[in-house]
């Protein structure tokens, strides 16, 4: 027997021989289902106060976006959900066999591939039956899959390779029409396994990697498997030039694979994810398979026994996933519909405003020497003119009356200019204006007279002292005021970034506990 059909029935006894029953993993459930009721709790409570802020300074409307966004967010887990049920469905309608999704972009050789491998089981006494899914319902198809080189694929569709294995052929990535590409995506929790099936003209495109990133998040095998990895000679026969299918060389192939294995482990690093589940690629040729009769030989050159041999290599981790398959459909929306948008949208928005509020708090003291400056210059000037209208009236109170009107009147106006993102209070800043005691009118003698006037000097610097001090405590108090103010909505914003960290850190531990046996059970699955 060739070593080509050697690996090929090793394979088919490993399916026939698998038993993908369901693991434990209600424990799992439970923790999730109890993590995201402890998220909802929580980012409900924590909403971020700005209260001391103009309603519409740039805090005031960043702090209610972010609360908006939280309740928008909330409001959409229920129904991303609820929309994990057509995957689900599928399954559990598929439960007790293991499911490889054949991905790649449309002219990948899919539904080729797809066919001879139920050739394949076929020819081996498996029963073959293929179907298409219609509306979240599976129907039974009379007729192969149809190949071509253009979109063939309209629907998701599969084939059942005797008790224990599905090929899910789906629309291609890069599809004509993006329901089919979109069709793809849905489905993908269905599988237990990648097959990610690129061509060899244009092997390991960058786009599909991208794609492919999000399969390797959730911890399933993934085989890179190069197809149309043939050549067409040409030969003059009888005085025509006939064209002729070849496989390509084993080092063409060798060349193929090594570059497609390093820059898909090039970017999935990139991307920060662990390239282990990353299977070594390998090189088929469905049509030189055929064309040469599928025999062993031909098998062997057209690159099924190195496909086969990979096969059985993800047959063991693909169990050990879909054993824990519950729990990872639930992961997979808790880590992509709940913590994603909270870390993509909510996280910078916060780390955004956390950065502007300390630029700001780090500004205030200047605020605070501009809002004082701004006072000064605009009572300053008045002060002369103001102890001539009160010089017949000799009432020192009266003066100081006038000097606390104008310090406030400059301090609204200063202040709408200087801090215009808060709503302060005013009333509440600097207390009473006050003058030092002694500082008034007084008697003087003029040519042996003596007559009760006003010292203007003595006056007009004591009330310039006095000023300085009460506009410094009017300055001093509003700027204290925008650093409470700021410092509540920095609180609130530090909360919302320690809750977010926490629960991606408790979901974390929850994921490492849910794979950490994974190990141990491809173990017991390759034995």
């Amino acid at each position: 027997m060739s070593q080509a059909a050697h690996h090929e029935r090793q394979f088919i006894a490993a399916i026939g021989a698998s038993s993908p029953v369901a693991g434990d993993t209600e424990a799992a459930v439970r923790q999730m289902d109890d993590w995201l009721a402890r998220l909802g709790r929580e980012l409900d409570a924590v909403r971020l106060p700005w209260a001391g802020l103009d309603e519409h300074s740039m805090f005031a409307q960043r702090a209610r976006d972010i609360d908006a966004r939280l309740g928008t967010l909330a409001q959409a887990w229920a129904r991303r959900r609820a929309a994990l049920a057509p995957a689900q469905a599928l399954a559990d309608a598929f439960g007790d066999r293991i499911v490889l999704l054949v991905f790649g972009k449309f002219n990948a050789g899919k539904s080729a591939f797809c066919n001879l491998m139920a050739d394949r089981c076929a020819g081996q006494g498996m029963e073959v039956r293929y179907f298409r899914l219609d509306a979240g319902r599976i129907d039974e198809m009379r007729e192969r899959f149809q190949e071509g080189s253009t979109e063939t694929t309209a629907q998701l569709q599969g084939v059942c390779l005797g008790e224990r294995l599905v090929l899910l052929d789906t629309p291609g990535l890069h599809s004509v029409t993006p329901e089919n590409a979109a069709l793809a995506r849905q489905f993908t929790d269905s599988a237990d396994g990648v097959l990610w099936l690129t061509s060899s003209t244009s092997p390991g495109q960058v786009q599909e990697l991208d794609e492919l990133a999000r399969e390797l998040h959730r911890s399933k095998p993934l085989l890179p498997v190069l197809t149309r990895s043939d050549v067409f000679d040409e030969d003059e026969v009888d005085g025509e030039i006939r064209k002729r299918l070849r496989n390509k060389t084993a080092q063409n192939r060798a060349q193929q694979e090594a570059d497609v294995a390093g820059r898909a482990r090039g970017k999935l690093e990139a991307l920060g994810l662990d390239a282990a589940l990353l299977k070594p690629p390998v090189s088929v040729s469905v049509y030189a398979a055929r064309e040469q009769g599928q025999t062993a030989a031909a098998m062997a050159e057209a690159g099924f026994e190195a496909l086969y041999a990979a096969l059985l290599s993800v047959v063991g981790p693909a169990l050990a996933y879909k054993r824990r398959k519950p729990a990872e459909m639930l992961l997979h929306h808790l880590e992509e519909s709940v913590l994603g948008p909270l870390r993509a949208e909510v996280a910078p928005q916060c780390a955004d405003l956390a950065a502007a509020l300390r630029r700001e708090r780090d500004q205030l003291e200047q605020k605070r020497l501009q809002l004082a400056d701004a006072m000064w210059r605009s009572v300053v000037p008045a002060l002369p003119g103001l102890l001539e209208r009160h010089a017949s009236s000799r009432n020192v109170q009266a003066v100081r009356d006038a000097v606390s009107r104008l310090a406030g009147e400059a301090l609204d106006i200063a202040a709408g200019r200087v801090l215009g993102d808060y709503a302060l209070r005013l009333d509440a800043c600097g207390g009473p204006f006050r003058l030092g005691a002694g500082i008034g009118y007084e008697e003087i003698t003029v040519d042996g007279q003596h007559l009760v006037g006003i010292s203007h000097e003595r006056l007009h610097a004591a009330l310039l002292d006095a000023l300085q001090e009460h506009l410094a405590r009017l300055a001093a108090d509003a700027a204290a005021q925008c650093g409470t103010a700021l410092g509540r909505l920095q609180n609130g914003v530090g909360r919302l970034q320690a809750a977010l960290q926490a629960h991606e850190q408790d979901l974390s531990a929850i994921k490492h506990a849910l794979r950490a046996p994974q190990a141990g059970a491809q173990r017991v699955a390759r034995a």
